[in-house]
């Protein structure tokens, strides 16, 4: 696995960009001088570290069912398959979330609609397309996580500095 090194810089502008991004016409500004840069140094920044994968996305996270429909979906796909089912799940723009694991349903991933019908034939779409059946696992009750990590460690392979936070389980 390839590893990318971070400057102090880089995870300052890390952890904003996950915790604290503004909401504002021109937030890569309010980050900018938030963290004693340019605008064009932040944009910069935040490029770079897309292009090296350490940013997936940029976009905001929608409470659930709030404008919408979502359901976590599952598929059983034989690990020689693997590649060619990904390249038909991620061909649809409502498909985001897509991973691998190891068990008999092998493939996951979150499909979003705007409504019920449409996240039906989504999943029936992508059934016909791919051959293998889609499990679908609709949200029954919310529970809020923050997904963002935190980089404030001094040192990154000292996991004793980067200890969770005990209400991070209440």
């Amino acid at each position: 696995m390839e590893t990318t090194e971070l400057s102090l810089q880089d995870r300052r502008v890390l952890n904003e960009f996950q915790h604290h991004f503004p909401l504002s016409s021109a937030p890569y500004a309010e980050l900018a001088e938030r963290l004693g840069s340019s605008e064009e140094e932040v944009i910069g920044q935040i490029k770079r570290l897309k292009k090296a994968g350490l940013i997936s996305r940029v976009g905001a996270v929608i409470q659930p069912h709030t404008i919408g429909y979502s359901t976590l979906a599952a598929m059983a796909v034989p690990t020689e398959k693997i590649e060619a089912a990904v390249k038909v799940i991620n061909r649809l723009p409502q498909v985001n979330h897509n991973y691998e694991r190891e068990d008999e349903m092998n493939l996951w991933f979150v499909v979003t609609a705007e409504d019920e019908a449409d996240l039906g034939q989504i999943l029936a779409q992508l059934e016909d397309d791919s051959g293998y059946p889609v499990h679908s696992f609709p949200m029954v009750r919310d529970f809020h996580i923050d997904l963002g990590f935190s980089l404030d460690w001094k040192h990154p392979y000292n996991s004793s500095s980067n200890q969770v936070h005990p209400a991070a389980f209440s």
